[in-house]
């Protein structure tokens, strides 16, 4: 299946698995928003994406035209659950939702438009 979708295609779905996971999370964090002594959680994608941009990895290549590998995808167990020792703020979680919605919109549209790529290039080869 990478053959034919190549690896954005596996980058999306799990954009949209974490965008899915992420928005039931932080919907928790505003139903609980009047518990008593409830805690926000959120995944710590974004300070492990940071810590992972500021390492420097030299990698071997095969021929000077290729380009450098990264890691091959990322996973579900990638992200990890953190809990907060703050109450839960409401505009805040809103911000977050809207944003994340957003997010989980850029990544189907980029999804649709992948598709509709591969659409194009099978009718053209008609």
């Amino acid at each position: 299946m990478e053959s034919l979708f190549g690896k954005t295609f596996n980058l999306l779905s799990t954009m949209l698995d974490f965008r899915s996971e992420r928005g039931k999370l932080i919907t928790s964090n505003i139903n609980n928003i009047d518990s008593v002594d409830y805690k926000t959680a959120d995944y710590a994608f974004k300070e492990d994406l940071k810590k992972a941009m500021n390492v420097k990895v030299r990698l071997n290549q095969t021929n000077e035209k290729h380009f450098p590998n990264a890691k091959d995808e990322i996973t579900r167990n990638d992200f990890k659950l953190v809990k907060s020792d703050e109450k839960a703020n409401l505009d805040t979680e809103m911000t977050n939702l809207a944003e994340n919605q957003l997010m989980y919109n850029l990544s189907v549209e980029l999804l649709a438009r992948k598709f509709r790529g591969i659409k194009n290039v099978l009718t053209e080869a008609k």
